[in-house]
């Protein structure tokens, strides 16, 4: 199956970035749709200025600033924005029920041909598939945060996913510059998240017990297990509410105790610290 337009529900931290990835490195027509204009806006912003940077790195021209965001088109009418769609890449707030219900309405207002994929953390892709209605037709296509210098995407089948959808978004993944895995199955946060989660609620833990301060306990994974980035700062990109429903699904669904959240998680939660996006989390950022 050709793929020629792509959709991007969701303006947001991964939304925009999503999006940006479709119409730059893939060069395909997009729509982002979001609930306002006002949430579209900012994530125009948000391409706009990552595309800027690229430019003053000379990674793209002018021109290709301007092919990119020619491709890119808006609409806050969901019917409107998925009529035209090959795949619908799903990129909204991490709640079974809200994705549920909006995938519910794509599934019924898209094309018949069209492919819809999620790009959940931690949500199972079986009832993902299951509440659009055409679960051949689905399956996950997790993203990596930021997704325009992330190479990864994790495919994940749902139970009744086709060959066919895996092999369509695996090669569209490719396309768009990334490094694509299959995830045989519908199991809870995947690859990466099941084994990253534990290691960034421990880093939690030792924060909250006092063992040591922040900035220390990255500097001992930067310095000491060669991370990039420490598990704190990092909490602080990814959003330190993501992290924490990710960490409960995990619990819930497994059982298993290692994926418990510190309750600073939740209370961090609770006073709207979660991170680069409200501005303080772990660490602070004078702009979001």
């Amino acid at each position: 199956m050709e793929i020629k337009h792509v959709t991007v529900l969701g303006a947001g931290l991964m939304g925009h970035g999503i999006a940006q990835v479709c119409a730059q490195n893939g060069k395909y027509d997009v729509v982002i749709h979001d609930l306002d204009s006002h949430l579209i806006n900012n994530g125009m912003t948000m391409i706009e200025n990552s595309l800027n940077r690229f430019v003053k790195k000379a990674a793209i021209s002018e021109k290709e600033y301007k092919e990119t965001l020619s491709r890119i088109h808006t609409s806050v009418d969901l019917n409107e924005a998925v009529q035209h769609a090959d795949l619908v890449i799903e990129a909204i707030i991490e709640n079974l029920g809200i994705k549920t219900s909006v995938l519910g309405k794509v599934g019924k207002s898209a094309p018949p041909h069209t492919l819809i994929a999620s790009n959940t953390s931690s949500i199972s892709i079986t009832e993902i598939g299951a509440a659009t209605g055409r679960p051949e037709k689905a399956c996950g296509m997790h993203f990596f945060n930021p997704p325009q210098l992330m190479r990864l995407v994790e495919i994940i089948r749902g139970l009744k996913t086709a060959d066919d959808t895996v092999e369509t978004v695996r090669q569209v993944s490719i396309r768009l510059g990334k490094q694509p895995i299959v995830v045989k199955k519908d199991t809870p946060a995947f690859v990466v998240n099941r084994i990253l989660t534990p290691a960034l609620n421990e880093a939690v833990y030792l924060l909250a017990e006092e063992i040591a301060d922040a900035s220390d306990i990255d500097k001992a994974c930067e310095l000491g297990l060669n991370w990039p980035m420490g598990p704190l700062k990092l909490l602080d990109y990814i959003g330190i509410d993501t992290h924490l429903s990710v960490s409960q699904v995990l619990t819930n669904e497994t059982g298993d105790p290692k994926f418990r959240p510190s309750i600073l998680l939740k209370q961090m939660v609770r006073a709207n610290r979660l991170g680069r996006k409200t501005g303080q989390g772990f660490y602070s950022w004078p702009e979001k």
